[in-house]
């Protein structure tokens, strides 16, 4: 099942002439067409949200319901309603597969008095719609199907229960079992499994580790200490060709509020398949500017959380997919770590935290780095990092500190003071360093 949405939803919005956006029956957002029009009333609040957050609210869902979308087998009109927030009416196309709605293509309306599309061209669209819902359909039945045998092969011990686990999910797979695949991590993940995630073979939450595990605890559940994380297991076409499976990591985050950010996203995914086959660097750089926490769950101190995720290195068949899995997580915390590396983060991108996130599954306790690491050193903990970022070089860590190098030495000499360490000897240096980076996945 390839899920090209994208390709169907562009078919649509060239069989109408008008950008179209497609979404589920939850009303989250899998696809859209470009918009470069200068009309003003085209980007009203609801739509504006639904690209930006990728998601539209209850309040709107119930309010575009109310004229029975939900039981239409044909085009349905919708009236603009600026006190909604809908400055332009809308063309709804119900996606049904075997009567049942699988979600919802969204056109935008002519101005009233101006020709809508023709009848014929809104056949065709919605004979374009009912392949989507084809692949929704069958998209949403495997990751049901799937979630629990998945789901086993990710908090099964090691030995004999992940391997009878494992080959539980390679049989309800099927000869798809032993292909190529990447295993997603999201976190932190609030709620049920979205009811399809493009591309994927199988989608399930796992629940968090409550920290230090026992003996026997399962070595590959969620990450250590945090909530619930989403896992997705995403077909690939080929080992290097890990743009699409970035792209579709990208859409399950929230979106950034930034309209020159929202605009480059858009543009990305607008056009035809051959722009997001432009190289996985590409299409992380690309995530990283479509992802943010401006629609995260909110946090315990009622601020947004920070939603990451963390795509493994490409595996063939299932044998490996624990560890596929061990390295998601790891890159997923990287990127909470270092928001550099994210929202997105690849394994094979996060350098030193591919050996720290298995080194640190419990908050570090060194004795030598302990009191560094109080909140009250802070600044003197952020110097130390950076000098060792820089290599010991003390003119670039200044530069990037924005200090004077005497101020440079003054505060490592404190540091040294606080741990008892010799900057000047290359195994202090190290245990520092992995002590500071560490910590950041505490």
């Amino acid at each position: 099942m390839k899920g090209d949405y994208q390709d169907l939803v562009d078919e649509i919005s060239a069989l109408l002439g008008a950008p179209a956006t497609l979404e589920n029956r939850d009303f989250r957002l899998i696809a859209f067409g470009a918009h470069d029009s200068d009309d003003d009333l085209a980007m009203d609040p609801v739509r504006t949200r639904s690209i930006l957050t990728r998601q539209s609210t209850a309040a709107v869902r119930s309010w575009f319901e109310g004229f029975g979308i939900a039981r239409a087998t044909g085009p349905v009109r919708i009236p603009a309603a600026p006190d909604a927030g809908v400055f332009r009416g809308r063309i709804c196309l119900p996606v049904r597969f075997r009567g049942i709605v699988q979600g919802y293509v969204w056109l935008l309306d002519q101005e009233p008095g101006a020709p809508g599309p023709e009848p014929a061209a809104l056949d065709a669209a919605m004979e374009v719609a009912q392949r989507i819902g084809v692949l929704l359909a069958e998209e949403a039945k495997a990751g049901a199907d799937l979630s629990r045998e998945f789901q086993a092969v990710l908090t099964a011990g090691r030995g004999w229960q992940q391997d009878m686990a494992v080959a539980a999910l390679r049989a309800a797979l099927g000869p798809g079992g032993d292909g190529l695949h990447a295993a997603v991590c999201v976190v932190p993940w609030p709620g049920e499994a979205p009811a399809s995630v493009p591309g994927a073979a199988a989608v399930c939450v796992v629940p968090g580790r409550g920290g230090a595990g026992e003996a026997g605890d399962a070595p590959t559940a969620g990450p250590a200490g945090g909530g619930p994380a989403l896992a997705v297991l995403l077909r690939l076409r080929s080992t290097d060709a890990l743009a699409p499976a970035l792209t579709a990591v990208a859409r399950l985050l929230p979106r950034t509020a930034d309209p020159a950010a929202a605009g480059a996203a858009g543009a990305g995914t607008a056009g035809p398949r051959a722009k997001a086959a432009a190289g996985a660097g590409a299409a992380a750089r690309a995530a990283g500017a479509a992802g943010s926490a401006g629609t995260a769950p909110a946090g315990p101190s009622g601020g947004a959380l920070r939603m990451t995720a963390g795509v493994a290195d490409p595996v063939r068949g299932l044998a490996e997919l624990p560890a596929a899995w061990e390295q998601a997580v790891a890159a997923a915390r990287a990127a909470v770590a270092e928001p550099r590396l994210g929202p997105v983060a690849q394994w094979s991108q996060i350098g030193p935290y591919r050996l720290l996130a298995g080194l640190a599954s419990d908050p570090v306790d060194d004795p030598a780095a302990r009191a560094l690491l109080a909140p009250a050193h802070r600044e003197l903990a952020r110097t130390a990092e950076v000098f060792l970022d820089c290599a010991g070089q003390a003119g670039r860590a200044a530069a990037a500190l924005g200090i004077h190098r005497q101020t440079l030495y003054y505060r490592l000499g404190r540091v040294e003071q606080l741990t008892g360490l010799d900057l000047d000897a290359g195994e202090d240096r190290l245990l520092l360093h992995m002590a500071l980076k560490a910590s950041r996945l505490a």
